[in-house]
């Protein structure tokens, strides 16, 4: 059994694009049909490829938008010189045909379990993608772990699930780097130590963090959750670029 999930994970498995759902001007979501999908935990990704008519190949990785339970999403952000973001979210429409890799990763991951540890989430730009994720999953299962996301984004125009994240407004703190809204209560700029500080539980209720967005991003707020009291083997890192 163990060497058959193997196999499954490493094997390409075709895909159809079920839906798109535009998140941003640069961001779309999309929702694919994967026969023989083995089922994913929350915060996994997938190996994404494309084949062009003259036989050639590029492949990227992406997080699972979607939570346990749901069928396979993705949400992409354009990268304007890429050779697979500009078609998944300029060009792919339903029936569309790609290939997928996965589920891979077991370390940057979230599901319920005893001592029920309260759970941070802090995600960069698309890092709010496999943080999502766990949001759903939690909600899914009904499950009342103390979790709290705070997202930082460029501008409102830029966040990713928005009317989502709102309905959850007790759940998410938004933070702006460079534009905010009039109703922020702060002003736009670097996540700091303040912000983690408002944002997570004290250190002596062992919380845990999931961080991923940028490399610069990652490793600025991981160290800014040592400095404030979390264990390293309580931060748990995702970065890309």
């Amino acid at each position: 059994m163990a060497g058959t999930a193997v196999f499954q994970r490493l094997t390409w498995l075709p895909a159809t694009v079920a839906d798109v759902v535009t998140e941003t001007p640069r961001a779309r979501t999309l929702l694919l049909a994967v026969p023989g999908w083995p089922g994913h935990r929350a915060g996994q990704h997938v190996d994404v490829r494309l084949t062009a008519p003259d036989g050639y190949q590029a492949s990227r990785a992406y997080s699972l938008a979607s939570a346990p339970g749901e069928g396979p999403a993705l949400t992409v952000v354009r990268v304007e010189d890429g050779e697979v973001s500009p078609y998944l979210v300029d060009v792919a429409s339903p029936g569309d045909r790609l290939e997928v890799r996965g589920p891979v990763g077991g370390y940057f991951v979230w599901e319920p379990a005893p001592p029920y540890r309260p759970v941070l989430l802090v995600g960069g730009g698309s890092g709010v993608v496999p943080l999502r994720a766990m949001l759903r999953h939690r909600a899914r299962l009904g499950d009342t772990t103390p979790m709290r996301l705070l997202y930082s984004v460029r501008d409102p125009a830029s966040v990713i699930y928005r009317d989502e994240l709102v309905r959850q407004a007790d759940l998410v703190t938004f933070h702006y780097t460079r534009t905010a809204p009039p109703d922020a209560p702060h002003a736009p700029g670097r996540i700091d130590r303040a912000t983690l500080e408002r944002t997570s539980r004290p250190a002596a209720e062992e919380p845990i963090a999931y961080v991923c967005g940028p490399t610069g991003f990652v490793e600025h707020v991981a160290a800014l959750l040592l400095d404030l009291g979390y264990p390293a083997p309580a931060i748990r890192t995702e970065r890309f670029g």
